[in-house]
């Protein structure tokens, strides 16, 4: 389709959407971990953006990007708080499924289908970009940070999410999830596409664009639920601007 896509993990996605609303099924760890993805987002745009917390729709006005949006997860509860999403996805069953799930929710969302390197083409930019456990599986790192890069306008903010190559990622996020507790199916993630956080900090200052705050997202196996944490060592998010602005 274009130079960032893996075709192979593209179908591997596409062979799970008819799962992606289903709390039980093949997206459950991510159903599990978005709560804490939503809360982290939405305190760090209200933040930069210096919009109310409280309120009902605290990112009314902001025009946001979620790149990967798979069936949805977070663009609806995106579109919930009053920002108007657009959803990326390069499979389209993914968006098919999307715009169902939206329609049924009675929610506004523009869903697309197409990569970061193509829209980047266009004349569109955004107040806010969603690149949530995507940049570990495209083939072309730099040129899809690179798009990234050019459809974030001025003061605007990306929040990034994905895991740290390391001994205990392997260990955890392949072993652990997809062969022990079965979570995903094997072969959703290559462990050497996982990005070291000095790895990512080089790729994004050379489009201009800066660390602004880092988290750990750990597992708590005796509750069964994610949080926020200062280990990094597996999973982390963090939250990009650019230099300057």
């Amino acid at each position: 389709m274009s130079g960032t896509v893996d075709t192979r993990e593209i179908e591997n996605f596409e062979a799970m959407a008819e799962a992606w609303w289903d709390p039980e099924g093949a997206f459950r760890p991510l159903h599990r971990l978005n709560p804490g993805r939503v809360d982290y987002i939405r305190k760090h745009l209200c933040a930069h953006f210096g919009c109310d917390f409280q309120t009902a729709e605290p990112l009314k006005g902001l025009r946001l990007l979620d790149i990967g949006c798979g069936g949805g997860l977070l663009c609806e509860p995106m579109a919930e708080m009053g920002a108007k999403v657009i959803g990326l996805d390069a499979g389209e069953k993914n968006i098919r499924i999307a715009r169902a799930h939206a329609e049924k929710s009675g929610l506004k969302i523009d869903y697309r289908h197409g990569t970061a390197e193509i829209l980047a083409e266009s004349e569109e930019r955004f107040d806010a970009i969603l690149n949530m456990e995507v940049v570990e599986h495209v083939v072309d790192r730099a040129l899809f940070l690179r798009s990234c890069a050019v459809l974030l306008r001025e003061d605007g903010v990306m929040v990034l999410a994905t895991l740290n190559r390391t001994v205990k990622s392997f260990a955890f996020a392949i072993i652990g999830a997809e062969y022990v507790l079965r979570w995903l199916p094997r072969g959703t993630h290559q462990w050497d596409k996982f990005i070291r956080p000095s790895e990512l900090d080089h790729d994004l200052r050379d489009n201009n664009l800066a660390i602004a705050h880092i988290t750990g997202v750990s597992f708590d196996p005796l509750g069964g639920a994610w949080h926020l944490s200062n280990d990094i060592d597996v999973n982390y998010m963090m939250v990009v601007t650019k230099e300057g602005a």
